[in-house]
């Protein structure tokens, strides 16, 4: 029993010690694959998904994605409890389930899991969270989703959406066009920025709207697109 204990032991520190690297090395190098792309090029898709360095990032699509996402993302520690509860209460009600997912938690979902709805999954999920937020700068954890981030079938980042949704390079997106992208996120393999629906059309104009209103609150990112 005492030797099973050990080992348990020596493998669970075994475990966080590889995560905690895995974590460190994202933090200054750019992630090449993430699980999602390993999952989807089994399927048969091919994987679309330049990195972008922080100063290439265009500020239309880091408000767009705040905006849309995100709001109180440089004011929260990786989980926006405001919006948990604004989610409880709206399933209690017996509304539509809404998302309260930050930015953070989708950039360790995106960069550490497979996209497995699970109890477990969402453990990890907050494990990740909790270290990308303690061990990277607000900045890093922006520039790692958006170019990691799925917008599309086997089209990852924000240069690749670009690219395939309005033919030229992120640096070139208008705020519009930022908007539409961000606009999409909640279904990028059902909505599309290309073709959008008349409801995406509605949803990236209400996001246009609101762009540029909390620059106060986006300190945390301004390294993004300098």
């Amino acid at each position: 029993m005492a030797s099973a204990f050990r080992w348990t032991i020596r493998i669970l520190a075994g475990l966080i010690g590889l995560s905690l690297l895995g974590v460190i090395a994202y933090r200054f190098v750019p992630a090449p694959v993430t699980p999602l792309m390993l999952l989807r090029a089994i399927e048969g898709e091919p994987i679309h998904a330049p990195w972008l360095a922080a100063r290439d990032i265009p500020p239309v699509i880091v408000d767009a994605v705040l905006t849309s996402e995100d709001q109180r993302f440089c004011q929260h520690h990786g989980f926006d409890f405001h919006e948990i509860d604004k989610a409880l209460a709206a399933e209690e009600d017996g509304k539509r389930l809404r998302g309260a997912s930050t930015i953070s938690q989708q950039a360790a979902r995106d960069l550490y899991l497979l996209p497995v709805r699970s109890f477990v999954r969402k453990g990890f999920e907050a494990y990740f969270t909790v270290l990308i937020e303690a061990l990277w700068p607000k900045a890093r954890i922006a520039q790692a989703y958006l170019n990691t981030v799925e917008w599309g079938p086997g089209i990852y980042g924000v240069e690749a959406a670009s690219n395939y949704a309005f033919h030229h390079p992120a640096k070139r997106l208008t705020a519009h066009e930022a908007a539409l992208l961000a606009a999409i996120l909640p279904n990028p393999r059902r909505w599309s920025a290309a073709t959008p629906t008349a409801y995406i059309r509605e949803r990236a104009q209400i996001i246009l709207d609101r762009m540029g209103r909390h620059e106060a609150d986006t300190a945390c990112v301004k390294s993004l697109g300098d």
